[in-house]
């Protein structure tokens, strides 16, 4: 089972992201030495589709979404976390 991360924008993300981009990353890069984030990024367009994370704990993802400079400061309209099973794990 892994766990997928959504993230939906708010209205300024674009205009305001680019002040808090370098502790978003140093977020993902910490998630992702751990070994818990597995991946991660927006979709073609973030300011209406979003993005998603893929996690390998329902614990990570939350603990990602409610630290992150993204939410705290509110680029991200709502998260939510869904399981997803993956098919094609060996």
């Amino acid at each position: 089972m892994k766990y997928v991360l959504f993230y939906e924008s708010a209205d300024d993300v674009l205009a305001r992201a680019p002040e808090v981009f370098p502790a978003h990353r140093a977020r993902i890069d910490d998630f992702h030495a751990q070994g818990t984030l597995l991946l991660v990024g927006p979709f073609g367009d973030p300011q209406r589709e979003g993005s998603m994370s893929v996690f390998s704990t329902r614990e990570a993802a939350e603990a990602f979404a409610t630290g992150d400079p993204f939410v705290t400061i509110g680029l991200v309209e709502r998260w939510y976390v869904r399981e997803w099973n993956e098919v094609l794990t060996p």
